[in-house]
């Protein structure tokens, strides 16, 4: 349990398994295994614990003057991303990142309670891996706009690309659904961002079909028609175009 009138630190809390759900600001929050959650210090938050069942998971404060360090600038965690004040970013980790965000942690887990040389540098870089992990914003060179409402925008555009990036691909579904125009959505993508609006729905593609092919069982035409594409012949031509690489190659590497 925390409280914002005791803490002044971001939280990042990864719920296992064995938990009844979380609390955040009076709101209870179910379905919540293999969850993790990104909370702002003015939120009060409490994990609702099972009586019957052991129970797992992490807990990361960090003190907010962290986040100012140069190594997080490009990430934007601050502005539009994970540590929104609006809305309680939740991020379900699939199975390969899963194991890779919890090696993380354990490393932190180490380092921290060690005096190695360059400790600190070490715990920044595996901070700032972790961040990319659950972001999936690895290649995006943001820049810092004092424009909240487009700020808020681009969050906006972000949560629905997350949300129906399996079935809408185009640039114009989401900035009808935004109820802005296709070019006003790229302008506010652009300053915010440094990319175009297309350029965050292909990144999202490119993920989760890497996702899906390495760390699932599942087909190439399986996750392919999963992903909204048409057909297998154009999922692979598309992963050709955007990485290189056929799906074959993809699950091979």
């Amino acid at each position: 349990m925390t409280s914002s009138q005791k803490d002044d630190c971001y939280a990042v809390c990864w719920i296992k398994n064995g938990v009844k759900g979380i609390k955040i600001n009076d709101s209870v929050y179910t379905n919540v295994s293999n969850a993790i959650f990104f909370l702002n210090p003015t939120y009060d938050w409490e994990i609702l614990k099972k009586d019957t069942s052991a129970f797992s998971g992490y807990v990361l404060l960090i003190p907010k003057q962290i986040l100012n360090n140069p190594i997080f600038k490009n990430l934007h965690i601050t502005e539009v991303r994970l540590f929104n004040v609006d809305e309680i970013p939740k991020i379900n980790l699939s199975p390969g990142i899963e194991l890779r965000v919890q090696s993380i942690l354990e490393m932190l887990d180490e380092l921290i309670s060690t005096n190695l040389k360059h400790r600190e540098e070490a715990i920044l870089s595996l901070l700032n891996t972790f961040f990319v992990y659950c972001d999936g914003k690895c290649n995006i060179k943001s820049v810092i706009t004092d424009n909240n409402a487009k700020s808020a925008l681009v969050y906006k555009f972000k949560k629905s690309i997350d949300r129906n990036v399996t079935q809408y691909h185009e640039v114009g579904y989401y900035a009808n659904s935004l109820h802005i125009s296709d070019k006003y959505l790229n302008e506010c993508v652009k300053e915010v961002l440094g990319v175009n609006a297309k350029q965050l729905i292909d990144e999202q593609l490119v993920m989760r079909s890497r996702q899906n092919l390495k760390f699932t069982d599942k087909t190439i035409k399986e996750v392919g028609y999963e992903l909204g594409f048409s057909s297998p012949d154009y999922f692979s031509y598309y992963l050709k175009k955007m990485t290189g690489l056929t799906p074959s190659q993809i699950r091979k590497s």
